[in-house]
């Protein structure tokens, strides 16, 4: 797994939430995940990953909820 500051890949960001590949994919497709493409693939810096967490944490504790943006 990456370390904090480097780089991930959409697999590393996957195993790092505990998801399907096919989730990051299509959060990321919709501009819902932070990320950005290097010769055609996806990647991904883990202090934007952790933030984005922490933003879904925060929503869901103040309406007791997940965002809409974020389901399937």
């Amino acid at each position: 797994m990456a370390e904090s500051g480097e780089v991930m890949t959409l697999r590393e960001v996957a195993d790092y939430l505990k998801v399907a590949a096919k989730t990051i994919y299509g959060l990321v497709q919709r501009g819902r995940l932070p990320g950005f493409k290097v010769g055609g693939q996806w990647r991904f810096r883990r202090p934007d990953i952790e933030a984005w967490v922490e933003a879904q944490k925060s929503h869901a504790r103040r309406t007791g909820k997940p965002r809409k943006s974020d389901k399937r």
